[in-house]
């Protein structure tokens, strides 16, 4: 008889393998597809499974994005999407990005372990990312550029 660890692994497997074959844009889409290849899933394991995935739902449906402890402090950004960045005061940086893609950027800064980073909170094409003081403000000024580089 499977462990409840086999299970999972099992049906994260499967998720896996969905996303690899076609989009997805709801959990409730997940638990049907699975169910189809005879693999037990509810909405809430579905989403737990997906949390340890480190997959993401974003504009375009879920996605798999890489694991926090992969990117730590070697984030790349998309920097496809950034358009400026700017500052709002002394612990307030602005990133601009494309139409619809503030999302993704932040998913990645939030994700990058940068100590200098307290947080983000994105729109749709702008994100305010704060940090203590003005140091540590110049510190991610500098990391966000060097990144942005060709």
């Amino acid at each position: 008889m499977p462990t409840a660890p086999d299970i999972r692994d099992k049906r994260q497997q499967a998720i896996l393998g969905i996303l690899a074959k076609r989009p997805v844009a709801r959990q409730s889409e997940f638990v049907e597809l699975l169910l189809e290849d005879g693999i037990d899933a509810t909405q809430s394991s579905v989403s737990r499974d997906l949390r340890e995935l480190g997959i993401t739902k974003l504009i375009s449906g879920y996605e798999q994005i890489e694991r926090p402890d992969a990117l730590a402090m070697t984030v790349d950004i998309p920097t496809d999407y950034v358009r400026d960045v700017l500052t709002a005061g002394a612990s307030l940086t602005v990133i601009k990005t494309a139409t619809g893609a503030a999302q993704r950027v932040a998913l990645f800064l939030d994700r990058s372990n940068w100590p200098e980073i307290v947080g983000t909170v994105s729109g749709d094409d702008t994100i305010f990312i704060a940090t203590r003081n003005s140091r540590e403000q110049k510190q991610l000024l500098g990391r966000i550029r060097s990144t942005l580089q060709p």
